[in-house]
């Protein structure tokens, strides 16, 4: 099979034409190497190359810098605007900045929230309460490249590093952060570095070609992904090869239509549980500005799983579905698995009979399964 006829992921984007983009941790990081790399040397490099965590090395243009020398210490600052590629993402063309700061030896890396990025008040998110919004994968990019700009040359490596974004607070207005108690601005986000745009029509058009290619292969096992966590979880649990992944994305309902009218033997959906607990409630697009994850439904399917009143009480008001999963945990209330349960029944419903054998794996962010079905 030539390069062209390919599945998979990269084919999929690669058929819709679009132009993939760089997340807001991407920039953070390119902006953070930059201005730690002043601060050690005296001059900002640009561009600025990082290395992203599926081994891509962009390079990122400063769109400013500044290097202040104070008594007995220096602060540097880089700046990068981002480029969301076609995807329509409310922060494309937004001014990311890192300011850096030294600090004494065995301090280590310090997040602070500067300008336009918000600070965590509920519980739930893969970060405690009262931390900046920066997600855990940037922060782990960011440690990385402050290592080897240190390595290189001669710092210690122990920095604060405050991250920015200009307007960033009226930006978030677009976004969900004020229900998820996300405060004050933005979350730096990203688990790949990259922005996969998604344009309905074209990401659809994709899916299907992905399914026929696999049938055309003679697979009979392909796995639908919301992404590229869950996508490692598959090949892990599977080992299936890169032709047999179908980047599904929100549109769990277009996988499914698809494989109705041309069956594969088995299809495997993977993917977070949030995301899951929306096709288990019966949506079939689960993005965020389409379906919700819905806790009185989660509190509902955990009474049935053993969780008393107070717990479910709990469930059906708590800040976000990965909350209410931890809050099931602690009780020994299976609900990874229930949510799987009824996101394969789902599934099947909308498979209508078809000669499909279908399983359902619930990560969460980390990459940890959390239920099956």
């Amino acid at each position: 099979m030539n390069a062209e006829a390919r599945g998979g992921r990269s084919a999929q984007l690669k058929h819709t034409g679009l132009r993939p983009g760089w997340t807001t941790g991407a920039c953070a990081t390119a902006a953070t190497t930059a201005a730690y790399t002043a601060l050690l040397t005296g001059d900002f490099p640009d561009p600025v190359t990082i290395t992203l965590p599926k081994g891509q090395t962009p390079a990122f243009a400063l769109a400013v810098e500044e290097l202040t020398a104070g008594p007995g210490d220096a602060v540097a600052m880089a700046g990068v605007v981002k480029d969301a590629g076609d995807d329509p993402d409310v922060t494309h063309g937004a001014l990311v900045r890192s300011t850096v700061r030294r600090l004494p030896p065995g301090s280590g890396v310090v997040f602070r929230a500067g300008p336009g990025v918000g600070t965590v008040t509920l519980p739930g998110l893969p970060l405690d309460v009262g931390e900046p919004a920066v997600n855990p994968v940037p922060r782990r990019l960011m440690r990385e490249h402050v290592e080897r700009v240190a390595a290189e040359h001669g710092g210690t490596g122990d920095v604060e590093i405050t991250v920015s974004v200009d307007h960033g607070e009226e930006i978030a207005r677009s976004t969900w952060n004020g229900r998820l108690g996300i405060l004050g601005g933005l979350s730096i986000l990203g688990t790949t570095g990259v922005v996969v745009p998604y344009s309905c029509s074209a990401w659809i058009d994709s899916i299907r070609r992905g399914v026929d290619v696999a049938r055309a292969a003679g697979l009979t096992h392909v796995a639908g992904c919301t992404g590229s966590t869950s996508e490692k979880t598959v090949v892990s649990e599977y080992g299936l090869p890169d032709i047999a992944l179908l980047d599904m994305g929100d549109f769990a309902g277009a996988v499914l239509k698809y494989v109705r009218r041309h069956p594969v033997a088995r299809l495997t959906i993977c993917g977070g549980f949030a995301k899951l607990s929306k096709l288990a409630a019966g949506h079939l697009d689960l993005h965020s500005a389409r379906s919700q994850v819905d806790k009185p439904f989660l509190a509902d399917l955990a009474r049935r799983g053993g969780a008393d009143e107070t717990l479910a009480s709990r469930i059906a008001t708590a800040n976000t579905g990965l909350e209410a999963l931890r809050l099931c945990e602690a009780a020994n209330v299976p609900l990874g698995d229930l949510v799987a349960a009824r996101a394969r029944d789902e599934a099947l419903s909308v498979l209508r009979g078809a000669p499909v054998a279908v399983d359902v794996i619930c990560v969460d962010r980390a990459g940890v399964v959390v239920g099956r079905g």
